[in-house]
């Protein structure tokens, strides 16, 4: 593994996810360590550019999820210093980041996404109610679900605002799509098995993900073959959408007319023992430590300016 240099596995940071990237970025390290790879672990939220200088490191594994490591910011310090980077450039990261952007992008394409209304605090709330009926609410730039809501009536459209608000300047509501949720893994310009998710959750939330031990994951999905081609065209267009690279994520639910509507892309999922890529990779023949190699080998055979 000596071709790969000196690997920086950089996590935890000071975002929300933090606690969840820096479990991910535990089970990446060891793994790499596993495999012989001379790779160090970096906490972004200690001085990360002289972290990156003092231990001399040939190219990052990036496991920081949400703000700092997955909206551009971590990828244009590593484009800058010229140290290569898994997953997507900083464009793609940072409109993949941003739910609203990208479902502008993916509506002019054509995509189906579900209708959604910008919140503010001047905001109709009957008014928004009256046009998405019962919706989901979201910070713009938050993952893992944190700061969403489920709302029926405009009293709780106002309250999850206030509650999203806490998270995020900018805040949507998503028309609710009533049905199946899905998963969908690309690799290396491949997708991976399709994941259905199960929860008795109101919806696939930070307990269901991380926590519960009840979240059902059926995986290849049990969809016929019309529909799971259907369903990876889909996921595939979406993320070559928006410029990602590498690997990535995409997340879909099939309402009851059997229709899939597009709500958003990861460009840094996560790789903790209930994440999903590596499900998916498994599914696909390939264990962990061959996930971590082909991922790292995506993104480094890009040219990268010195």
């Amino acid at each position: 593994m000596q071709e790969l240099g000196r690997v920086g596995v950089i996590m935890g940071g000071t975002a929300a996810e933090r606690e969840v990237s820096l479990k991910s970025g535990r089970a990446v390290l060891a793994a790499l360590l596993e495999l012989g790879v001379d790779a160090v672990g970096i906490d972004a939220a200690d001085d990360l550019l002289g972290q990156l200088q003092h231990l001399q490191i040939d190219r990052v594994f990036n496991v920081l999820h949400g703000r700092g490591g997955e909206d551009g910011q971590l990828q244009g310090l590593l484009a800058f210093m010229g140290i290569p980077c898994t997953g997507s450039g900083v464009l793609a990261s940072a409109l993949a980041m941003d739910k609203v952007r990208t479902k502008y992008l993916w509506q002019r394409l054509g995509l189906s996404t579900p209708d959604f209304r910008m919140l503010s605090a001047t905001s109709d709330w009957a008014s928004v109610i009256a046009a998405l009926g019962r919706a989901v609410v979201k910070p713009v730039r938050e993952g893992s679900s944190i700061g969403m809501s489920i709302v029926d009536t405009a009293q709780e459209l106002q309250e999850a605002w206030q509650r999203a608000a806490a998270f995020d300047s900018e805040v949507m509501a998503e028309r609710y799509i009533k049905g199946s949720e899905y998963t969908v893994a690309v690799l290396d310009g491949e997708v991976l098995p399709a994941i259905e998710l199960r929860t008795t959750h109101t919806f696939y939330d930070y307990d269901a993900k991380y926590i519960a031990s009840d979240t059902q994951y059926l995986c290849p999905a049990p969809l016929n073959a019309e529909d799971t081609a259907a369903l990876q065209t889909l996921c595939l267009e979406a993320f070559n959408a928006l410029g990602c690279e590498g690997w990535g994520r995409v997340d879909v639910m099939r309402d009851v007319q059997g229709q899939f509507w597009l709500l958003e892309v990861n460009t840094v999922p996560g790789m903790t023992d209930h994440s999903l890529v590596p499900m998916a990779a498994a599914a696909s023949g390939l264990d962990f430590g061959q996930l971590l190699l082909q991922v790292l080998a995506a993104r480094t055979t890009q040219s990268v300016p010195h």
